[in-house]
């Protein structure tokens, strides 16, 4: 069952997490922003642990003997979902999600407006855009606001 491969973080999964989420953005972000210095210099794996560690209580990893994904859940706010490039497509970034919506209610995350793909995957999973937007931080582009059921 996959709910038994998704179990709450702990300090030793903190370097594969930032791990995780280092590809992710320079695979699917970087293409967007194009900005070396944040990707390539800011952007490192012990910054993201020391930032994750504070925040252990949100953070749920999907590990079957290899931790292949994470989700961060705030209340009931999605701040995180990335699953190992690699691993994509094989059902574990569906498993965090439906984790998420049943375990916690979680019902609502933002989104960066050019990723398509992950909106696709979140809309396949019941949430839509609301229409509402907002400045991603210190850059031109917009983030979507994506709701459970709807707007």
């Amino acid at each position: 069952m996959t709910d038994l491969m998704i179990r709450k973080a702990t300090k030793n999964d903190l370097a594969r997490i930032a791990e995780i989420q280092v590809f992710n953005y320079r695979l699917y972000f970087y293409p967007i922003f194009r900005t070396d210095e944040y990707f390539f210099g800011e952007l490192q794996v012990p910054s993201l642990m020391e930032e994750y560690e504070s925040r252990l209580d949100s953070l749920y990893v999907y590990d079957d003997g290899v931790v292949r994904g994470f989700i961060m859940i705030e209340g009931t706010y999605i701040a995180r979902l990335f699953v190992e490039p690699v691993f994509q497509n094989a059902a574990i970034g569906s498993a965090l999600l439906e984790y998420a919506v049943v375990e916690h209610h979680a019902d609502h995350l933002w989104v960066q407006e050019k990723n398509t793909k992950a909106m696709r995957f979140y809309e396949r999973h019941g949430f839509a855009a609301t229409g509402e937007k907002k400045p991603e931080e210190g850059t031109a582009e917009y983030l979507v606001l994506m709701k459970r059921g709807g707007r």
